[in-house]
């Protein structure tokens, strides 16, 4: 793909707006449209160009990245009215970075297919500030010809970049990582609940448990905001609770036990019931603190 090429993007929230600047940054020209014009017109000062529909942007880019919150919201961005479906160009590259259910996404692909363009769905870890600082985790599904054509975008976002298999499977890739962050980060809550209830220093188990078998990237930088109180959002607990629940569908629709993932589930049900879903997923420790009626926090704080 030539960095000439322009490349749309779609949904300029937490993790749109930085991920967009990383390729105003790389030199590609960015056309951006997002439901909200105020967060696409900041954009323009950096040199973007703004669009009044999905369907305007896909007019003009060859490459078009989508990057919302659910299913129904990637469905109606390409496949609704003034959508993404109505204006691309044949051979052009439709890009989900969205977490969404692999079953959607396939058939998303299905329909941009009968109109000559491609699809891969290639969501993304690392939290916002791996976002800004361009170094995602992206995992990719789709035609190997159309996810290498396409590596110059991806690498303008992130550092390690895996083609995972065909059409839905960079979904699947990321169910698989968000069973893990939940159930890690469950466990990091639970252990530093129990070091809180006891009375230790928790500064100094932190120090320890980070350098032995312990540690984790939910350790690393979860915990070490749990301690400093710090609730701001890497990932909200609301696009969490989204994620647990296209886990849950997975696991029935595959008859799995993950009774780890329905622990994990219901606590974060709670934090959405208290309010909490804009906070970051490190409010996970209120739910525990809730019932036991402890505080976790480091002597520093």
């Amino acid at each position: 793909m030539n960095t000439k090429d322009t490349v749309g993007f779609i949904g300029l929230g937490i993790m749109g707006q930085p991920m967009s600047l990383n390729l105003i940054k790389a030199g590609f020209p960015l056309v951006a449209y997002n439901r909200t014009r105020s967060k696409a017109e900041a954009l323009a000062k950096e040199g973007a160009r703004v669009a009044s529909s999905p369907r305007e942007v896909a007019q003009q880019a060859s490459t078009v990245i989508v990057m919302v919150s659910d299913s129904p919201d990637v469905e109606q961005i390409v496949l609704g009215k003034d959508g993404v479906v109505e204006g691309v160009q044949s051979g052009s590259v439709v890009i989900d970075m969205s977490t969404i259910s692999p079953a959607v996404t396939r058939r998303i692909g299905a329909r941009l297919a009968e109109v000559g363009a491609h699809m891969l769905d290639a969501p993304v870890s690392g939290s916002s500030w791996a976002a800004a600082d361009g170094t995602l985790s992206i995992m990719v599904g789709g035609e190997t010809e159309v996810f290498q054509r396409s590596l110059p975008v991806f690498e303008a976002m992130g550092k390690r970049i895996i083609h995972i298999g065909p059409g839905g499977m960079g979904q699947v890739a990321k169910l698989v990582n968000q069973v893990i962050v939940a159930g890690t980060l469950a466990a990091v809550c639970e252990g530093l609940l129990l070091g809180a209830k006891a009375g230790v220093d928790l500064d100094k188990v932190f120090q320890a448990v980070t350098g032995g078998a312990a540690n984790s990237w939910q350790l690393e930088n979860l915990g070490s905001r749990i301690l400093k109180r710090d609730f701001d959002p890497g990932f909200a607990v609301k696009l969490m609770l989204k994620d647990q629940r296209l886990i849950n569908e997975a696991s029935q629709e595959m008859e799995l036990p993950m009774p780890v993932s329905a622990v994990a589930r219901q606590f974060f049900y709670l934090l959405g019931q208290r309010g909490l879903g804009e906070e970051g997923t490190q409010s996970y420790i209120k739910g525990l603190e809730e019932m036991a009626g402890v505080v976790v926090r480091g002597i520093s704080d």
